[in-house]
């Protein structure tokens, strides 16, 4: 049977990447897992700083990893609406994917920060709930540790450049 195929993403906050993991998985008939889903699943009202996040993100990858490789070698394609902004983050999606021969797509959102603060503000009137996290001050502490993707990192690129 034929491996499915593993897309990820990479992108500041508020390029995108979510409404990119939906279409994505609608085009491929692909199963989309989202990392907000599984955190807010996991840790209702325990995510209130970046640290918190990335504590709990870590906590719950061992998990996501053994549940994309069944999919995977299953033959379903997998769209993973996890942020892949650094080098670390990319790698791991790569380990996942070459532990099993599986292949890959990283689809790099490249916006400007204006466009990526107007998307986060208009994201704050529609879900009132993100509201805190989603700010101008988050951004730029995120930003901040935002890696694009690299040549060396030999990684199937799809780039998508909405530069102003």
């Amino acid at each position: 049977m034929d491996l499915g195929k593993l897309f990820f993403f990479c992108g500041k906050m508020g390029a995108g990447k979510s409404t990119m993991a939906r279409e994505v998985a609608a085009r491929h008939r692909a199963v989309c897992i989202s990392e907000d889903d599984w955190l807010a699943a996991h840790y209702p009202n325990q995510i209130h700083t970046f640290d918190d996040y990335l504590r709990f993100s870590s906590q719950i990858k061992p998990f996501i990893k053994a549940h994309v490789q069944q999919l995977l070698q299953s033959g379903t394609p997998v769209v993973m609406d996890f942020p892949g902004n650094t080098i670390r983050q990319r790698s791991w999606f790569v380990a996942l994917c070459e532990e099993i021969g599986a292949e890959h797509q990283l689809i790099y959102l490249d916006h400007s920060d204006q466009s990526c603060l107007a998307n986060i503000a208009k994201r704050r009137q529609e879900q009132p709930h993100r509201a805190s996290f989603d700010t101008e001050a988050v951004f730029y502490h995120v930003s901040q540790f935002f890696e694009p993707p690299g040549e060396n990192e030999q990684l199937k690129v799809l780039h998508i450049g909405f530069r102003e």
